[in-house]
């Protein structure tokens, strides 16, 4: 039986996308590196066999040749590239220090971090700030460009996102190209939207602020 007669659940690409990255094992990771076995071999029994050989270790597994990973039946020059970059793109990472997360206190936060990607824009943009319960960014996003009206503003992707990222709070922002940072009725409908589908999901939203090249304006949450 090859990877595409097991079930879907089973398949490492298919898990990854179901169920995100970490719930993947090293050896169906490396199976996804991989890309195929050989005819006695799926690529996951092949990879698990490769980690067995270095205890599963893969700083171990980063120290190998290309030709002691071209040793295993199925590996050829390709793939033993293709591993090797993998663990030194780990190596690498590891040897990083991670960038600090933005922590949002207040609406003037959200201007410092958001002015200089739309405040001088000539055409609206709505984003969607994403937060941790410690009050700083996972993540960042452009929801839709061009305008803001309901039509516009995807209320289920921007919670879509939340989840994926495991964000407990939101921020909304966007731009008034014409310098009025004056919220219109469409801004407090979007907001009220937001915030309604956010209470259902436990998913807070915590601010919408209005941005132009220089001022500010947090809408109200009501």
């Amino acid at each position: 039986m090859t990877i595409k007669d097991w079930a879907d659940n089973d398949k490492p690409r298919e898990k990854m996308i179901a169920q995100g990255k970490a719930a993947l094992s090293n050896a169906e990771l490396l199976a996804i590196l991989l890309g195929s076995g050989w005819a006695r071999e799926s690529a996951v029994e092949l990879s698990r066999r490769i980690l067995a050989s270095v205890d599963n270790s893969l700083t171990a597994l980063g120290r190998q040749s290309l030709q002691q990973l071209q040793a295993f039946k199925g590996i050829g020059e390709a793939k033993a590239i293709t591993i090797l970059a993998a663990t030194e793109l780990g190596r690498r990472r590891a040897g990083e220090t991670p960038e600090p997360l933005t922590k949002i206190e207040c609406a003037k936060d959200v201007f410092k971090l958001m002015q200089p990607l739309i405040g001088d824009l000539p055409y609206e943009e709505f984003w969607v700030l994403y937060l941790n319960s410690a009050g700083r960014v996972i993540h960042k996003t452009r929801l839709s460009a061009g305008g803001i009206t309901h039509t516009t503003v995807d209320v289920r992707l921007v919670f879509k996102t939340a989840l994926e990222q495991g964000a407990v709070g939101v921020i909304l922002a966007h731009n008034h190209p014409s310098g009025n940072d004056t919220p219109s009725a469409e801004d407090i409908d979007v907001t009220l939207r937001i915030k309604k589908a956010g209470e259902m999901l436990d998913i807070k939203l915590l601010d919408h602020v209005i941005i132009t090249e220089k001022t500010f304006h947090s809408v109200g949450l009501g």
